[in-house]
């Protein structure tokens, strides 16, 4: 996502939960459609969004199945499942699971003694690979004990199909606490009705949402006909130019990156391995700062910096590679939860030797591609592709994401220290999904803290650990930036 002002989490007992609407969507969207549907025919395509929280202590296990559970009520998605309309006649509906097991969902490993955060991101790694149960709600945590500081691991991984990044961080923003005591009088709300939704009634439900929202629909189209309409006859050289500029923008939001994939990234494959890195944000925005650009952008020259010491170091020589970066589309009046972003191109300019350079290059890159007025196109043909045999839409989707070795996004996260269940949340490290890419970083940052979480594809870098160490050497040569 691109980068934002951080959100201030406050505190349970100062939120209104009556009014809480996280997720209130009942029907998933176009966009959030196709992600449910083509990782059946594709699993390459499995999107799950995972943040590994490191937490200062084990928690007090009682009381996290508590708050899970207190969590469940308050924003109802939590229990609802997906259910298909009949012949898949419309989109998928979210309704209550009747059969709704917190057990299920959360669970608890201890590690064997003596065990490393590395030993628990291994093992999140694994969780994080395992396919929903698509009959549940599709979301899955887990608290990992035993390591040797006396920390603790806790992993929730969700279908992208119910949040976006930033969606995510606006559900934690609104669960965590501010305090490491319990909230007695925190606010509550009974848990929602099961509900026996079938595939005719899902069909129905829709149905009978399209009548509702017809007049409404029929209002917007008569209304934007007709400023279209006082446009073009006040002003029919200025409405045929703006015509033509997004027709061509249009051509170059959908044409391939001008970049080919690198040769030693070219293989893809359902492996994965998750890495991480942290910088203080200071620390990073004082380098970026130095060569003129802002957070985002040295984090983005940072990785393309780290993809060429990569190739550097096995030999080969890189100019560009095709980069991916989502762009958040979210307006203040938007719900909370669900999927709102767009999809950006770019060739990222990795053969840049001076990390100030390339920190310019990519700042232009990227103010440019946010002006592109047709840079939501993918939402807005989301309903046609949706409309797509569920093959036909994934392999075109693979085709698409396939020739991208890099995705890249930033999410602005928690300013303040936040707690889950009496234990301190120390860091967040987020792993985006990297349904046909070669590279996937996430950043989001923590108490101050830059929090990257790196999710391989382990067919195109066959080697994690060197590529890390690269991405790692790339970063301090940007934060010494700052120290000059």
């Amino acid at each position: 996502m691109s980068e934002r002002e951080p959100l201030i989490p406050p505190s349970a007992v100062d939120v209104d939960f009556s009014d809480v609407g996280w997720g209130a969507a009942r029907t998933m969207s176009d966009l959030e459609t196709g992600m449910w549907r083509m990782e059946q025919v594709q699993p390459r395509l499995r999107s799950p969004i995972v943040a590994v929280d490191v937490l200062d202590e084990p928690p007090d296990w009682d009381r996290l199945v508590r708050a899970h559970e207190w969590a469940s009520r308050i924003v109802p998605r939590i229990r609802m499942r997906v259910v298909e309309p009949i012949l898949r006649l419309g989109n998928p509906v979210w309704a209550v699971d009747p059969e709704f097991d917190l057990d299920y969902h959360l669970s608890r490993v201890r590690l064997p003694e003596p065990a490393t955060f590395d030993h628990a991101l291994q093992m999140c790694r694994h969780f994080a690979t395992e396919p929903f149960d698509r009959a549940r709600p599709p979301w899955s945590a887990m608290l990992i004990e035993g390591l040797e500081d006396g920390r603790a691991v806790y992993v929730v991984k969700t279908h992208h199909s119910i949040t976006d990044g930033l969606g995510g961080i606006q559900l934690m923003t609104l669960l965590h606490s501010r305090r490491p005591e319990p909230s007695p009088d925190k606010p509550d709300r009974p848990a929602p009705q099961p509900e026996q939704m079938s595939s005719g009634g899902a069909m129905i439900e829709q149905a009978l949402d399209s009548i509702r929202s017809a007049p409404g629909l029929i209002g917007d189209l008569i209304s934007s006909t007709a400023r279209s309409a006082m446009a073009v006859a006040t002003d029919p050289v200025g409405a045929v130019s703006e015509m033509v500029g997004y027709a061509n923008s249009i051509r170059r939001v959908i044409a391939p990156p001008p970049s080919t994939g690198s040769p030693l990234l070219r293989d893809r494959g359902l492996g994965r391995w998750f890495g991480v890195l942290e910088v203080g944000v200071d620390e990073l925005r004082a380098g970026a700062h130095s060569a003129g650009g802002s957070l985002n952008d040295a984090y983005v020259a940072a990785l393309l910096g780290g993809f060429r010491l990569y190739h550097e170091s096995l030999g080969h020589q890189l100019d560009t590679i095709p980069v991916g970066m989502p762009v958040s589309l979210r307006s203040a009046s938007d719900q909370t939860g669900g999927n709102r972003f767009a999809a950006a191109r770019f060739a990222g300019p990795a053969g840049e030797r001076d990390p100030i350079e390339r920190i310019k290059q990519v700042r232009a890159i990227i103010l440019e591609l946010r002006q592109e007025p047709a840079l939501g196109l993918l939402d807005t043909a989301a309903p046609i592709l949706a409309r797509l045999p569920t093959a036909v839409l994934a392999n075109w989707y693979l085709s698409q994401s396939t020739a991208l070795d890099l995705q890249a996004s930033n999410i602005a996260g928690m300013p303040v220290p936040v707690y889950l269940a009496g234990a301190r949340i120390e860091r967040m490290f987020p792993f985006g999904p990297a349904p046909g890419c070669a590279v996937m970083a996430t950043l989001v940052s923590h108490v101050g803290t830059c929090c990257i979480g790196v999710n391989l594809d382990t067919a195109a870098v066959t080697e994690p650990a060197r590529f890390m160490l690269c991405i790692q050497e790339s970063l301090d040569e940007i934060v010494e930036l700052g120290h000059g």
